[in-house]
């Protein structure tokens, strides 16, 4: 490749704002002419470079802003020792029909048994696959629109949340709620009923709910809406995080 192509080439790409574009140019322009490749195969081959690069480049800064407390993924997920839930069931969840459909993904189950980590691994799947996540405890999103609430801008705050594809609501149930939580979380997933979806983990059942947001009739309309378009997964079994712990760790007792 001459001098004065590289240079045109190099000015095409920053007018593109395609950097990868003048990456690959020279290597894939000889592959071509070793495999006899013709125009149309070389100029696709190139785009899909840059493409591939743009993609990734997104993916990973949509994945920061969601602000998981870490990145996990479905490959990193023991199956065979939470044996409660199927690889298939999540591997058909991680293909994301789910957000195109706007319906909800509900883990529930104990302390320990990977509620969070397949949350978090299905919204990291969304966000490398071009969709906007955010990810917060079910307290921060209450103390979020709470706040909203106090300054009166509440329905702008859930009109912006409901331009995000995709909010996954974690830790539903560890810590009670004040008494105006339970409007707000019925506010939040009323906003998104039939048009965005969530991802919510608990570790108490439905029929629980209730006496975590001291709300029996808010909690049976927020439960309605929530769970009449999810797929709602229970998970079973100790926690994965005190496997291999004595047993006087996990009770405090000492051995004779």
């Amino acid at each position: 490749m001459s001098g004065s192509t590289v240079a045109e080439l190099a000015y095409l790409s920053r007018s593109l704002k395609a950097p990868r574009l003048l990456a690959v140019a020279g290597r894939l322009a000889e592959r071509a002419r070793d495999e006899g490749w013709d125009h149309e195969t070389y100029l696709a081959a190139v785009l899909a470079e840059e493409v591939a690069a743009r993609d990734s480049h997104g993916g990973s800064a949509r994945v920061k802003a969601a602000r998981f407390p870490a990145v996990k993924t479905i490959d990193d997920f023991d199956f065979r020792v939470q044996t409660s839930v199927k690889r298939e069931v999540i591997a058909h969840l991680a293909q994301l029909d789910f957000l195109a459909e706007a319906t909800n993904v509900v883990f529930l189950g104990p302390p320990g048994t990977g509620k969070t980590h397949l949350s978090i691994a299905l919204a990291v799947q969304a966000a490398r696959r071009g969709y906007r996540v955010a990810f917060a405890t079910a307290h921060q999103w209450v103390n979020r629109l709470g706040a909203a609430k106090r300054a009166g801008r509440l329905d702008e705050e859930l009109e912006r949340l409901g331009r995000i594809p995709l909010l996954v609501v974690d830790e539903v149930g560890y810590i009670p709620f004040d008494p105006e939580a339970a409007s707000l979380f019925f506010a939040l997933i009323s906003s998104r009923y039939e048009r965005r979806s969530m991802i919510v983990s608990s570790n108490k059942t439905f029929s629980a709910w209730a006496e975590i947001f001291g709300d029996p009739v808010a909690v049976a309309a927020m439960v309605d809406r929530l769970v009449h378009h999810a797929e709602v997964i229970v998970l079973k079994g100790d926690s994965y995080r005190l496997r291999g712990k004595g047993e006087e760790v996990l009770t405090g007792s000492k051995r004779s």
